[in-house]
């Protein structure tokens, strides 16, 4: 069962799609479910987590994004401004739910996101 504020979710960014399902399968047995043909979900990794190889957001910082998870993506989004973190990527759909980013004191990004609601 998801819970509130904890890890659920790893999303590395990536050059090229195809090369990096053929590596970490080749590697390590991973399997996959592609959501289009800049992002693919890894299906067997221990810890739900995905590649993201859109161009558009290349401009964020080349590193892994820990993404955490919120039943009430308002009410989290509010707490996390309230702490003092920063919202970089107001809340948006994707396929699946929706999600948000913030960076925190240090300048760490991490996004929180929701099922739902697409």
């Amino acid at each position: 069962m998801r819970e509130d504020g904890k890890i659920d979710y790893v999303e590395f960014p990536a050059t090229g799609i195809p090369a990096v399902k053929r590596f970490y399968s080749e590697a390590f047995g991973w399997s996959w479910v592609d959501y289009g043909p800049d992002y693919v979900a890894v299906d067997n990794a221990g810890l739900d987590g995905g590649f993201n190889g859109d161009a558009a957001d290349a401009g964020r910082a080349a590193k892994p994004l820990v993404v955490l998870y919120a039943h009430d993506l308002e009410a989290m989004a509010a707490k996390v401004t309230a702490a003092g973190g920063v919202i970089v990527n107001p809340i948006y759909s994707f396929p699946g739910g929706r999600r948000f980013h913030f960076t925190d004191p240090s300048g760490n990004e991490l996004a929180v996101w929701s099922e739902g609601r697409e």
